[in-house]
């Protein structure tokens, strides 16, 4: 606060997070650089990336001209950028992860509970993707797709959101008459949605 009192800094330049057009435009200019086949729709896959930077975008492009490379892809296609957003924004597939029978029915009843209550969820964001491969900390995932860029939420969307965050652990106590500690994360998630909206 000392440095940003009148006379000190008095300019302040904010630099936001690329809005949907923003990040379309950046994806082309790095895209300029890889061959892509005629399925990519950088569009869509802008519309996959909200609240990235410029750099984190540059990073998906480059990932999946990796991720094409290793397919023996002569170009890149869609499902490689695909490939490259998840691990970009989710973390690399943990693939020497070995999960046993019980592990895998547990986290797949725990995203499913996820998927179903962000179907059925008004206001919510729909399902994209669900996946029991294990990614980063997470022993699976369930991501939905923005239809667009918003800069507020409604009460009502929050409300979804949170519901959906908790529905994994309560499906576990449903299926099982047990839980786990899979919830952790989305319980931290909840509870910053929370602080920050109180």
């Amino acid at each position: 606060p000392a440095l940003l009192r009148p006379g000190r800094f008095d300019r302040q330049v904010i630099l936001d997070i690329p809005d949907l057009k923003g990040r379309e435009a950046i994806l082309k200019v790095h895209a300029k650089k890889v061959k892509l086949a005629a399925d990519v729709d950088l569009s869509s896959v802008a519309k996959q990336t909200p609240g990235l930077s410029g750099a984190e975008l540059e990073n998906i492009v480059n990932e999946a001209a990796i991720w094409a490379a290793r397919q023996n892809h002569e170009e890149v296609t869609m499902a490689d950028f695909e490939a490259a957003r998840d691990k970009v924004c989710f973390g690399r597939e943990r693939k020497s992860l070995a999960l046993d029978e019980k592990d895998r029915k547990i986290t797949a009843v725990h995203e499913s509970g996820h998927a179903i209550v962000m179907a059925l969820s008004e206001k919510g964001d729909p399902v994209h993707k669900v996946t029991i491969i294990p990614r980063g900390q997470a022993l699976g995932a369930t991501f939905s797709m923005p239809e667009k860029d918003r800069m507020h939420r409604s009460k009502a969307e929050l409300e979804d959101i949170l519901v959906s965050l908790y529905a994994g652990r309560v499906a576990e106590e449903i299926v099982f008459g047990d839980i786990t500690a899979g919830a952790r994360n989305d319980i931290k998630r909840a509870t910053a949605i929370e602080r920050r909206t109180a």
